[in-house]
């Protein structure tokens, strides 16, 4: 849900894309599971009603990573940061070999906001 959140509406890049990638990966795919997420998530398809609904990644890290030994688990770049600073390597000097901070969550989100509201 994040890393979809992330893509459609952080980055604005289209459901599909998203979808596509992760039937290529997943081990257990399911065409219409996914498809039908990925659509929910972008806030289109059958049941469009959260398309407002945007998750913040560092966030949704900190809630349920709280102490970031997931991530410094799957991203080792990361894995000498210590605590939560994980989360946000940009904030605390960065990461060797960790790439700079992408976008702002909050201009992201309201850019996102803003397309919604003018095809509705």
């Amino acid at each position: 849900m994040v890393v979809a959140s992330f893509l459609v509406k952080d980055l604005h890049v289209h459901w599909r894309h998203g979808a596509r990638w992760f039937m290529q990966t997943l081990r257990d795919g399911d065409l219409a599971s996914n498809s039908l997420n990925w659509q929910w998530v972008a806030g289109c398809g059958a049941d469009a009603s959260p398309y407002f609904r945007i998750f913040n990644p560092v966030g949704q890290g900190l809630k349920f990573d709280p102490d970031g030994e997931y991530v410094r688990r799957w991203v080792p770049e990361l894995r000498d940061l210590a605590g939560k600073t994980a989360h946000e390597p940009w904030k605390y000097g960065g990461a060797d070999g960790y790439p700079a901070q992408l976008i702002d969550h909050g201009d992201a989100r309201r850019e996102s906001l803003r397309r919604y509201a003018a095809i509705r």
